[in-house]
């Protein structure tokens, strides 16, 4: 043993090639690559530790179809799912909706995030 938490991965989390993760400015307070945390849950957790999807599903209490939607960056962490995981993988849900939190947060970066600076007026500075 290596002294690492099970289901930590060498490289930081930092799977390189993967279409789902963005790289994020540091004025956002985050400086790094950014995951859908689904695809956070799958490649830290589920694919190291062998587990199946129905498997995790089940340990969770909900639906595969639900964790597979999650999985595929199609589904949000919402509070109460944050809760599942933390209790499930031994984090915490704020654990969770940071990673949730982080992704959306790039996301608007590629998307409108110029356009609703645009629109806003500065009420206060």
């Amino acid at each position: 043993m290596d002294g690492r938490r099970p289901g930590a991965r060498r490289d930081n989390g930092l799977s390189l090639g993967r279409p789902a993760m963005t790289r994020i400015p540091a004025e956002d307070g985050v400086v790094g690559i950014v995951v859908h945390p689904g695809a956070y849950l799958r490649d830290e957790f589920i694919a190291p530790l062998g587990l199946s999807n129905r498997a995790v599903a089940d340990a969770l209490g909900i639906s595969p179809s639900n964790l597979s939607r999650f999985i595929a960056g199609k589904q949000s962490v919402s509070t109460e799912l944050a809760v599942r995981l933390g209790k499930a993988f031994g984090t915490s849900a704020q654990f969770w909706l940071n990673l949730q939190q982080t992704h959306d947060i790039a996301a608007l970066r590629r998307g409108r995030w110029a356009e609703i600076e645009a629109e806003v007026k500065v009420v206060a500075a």
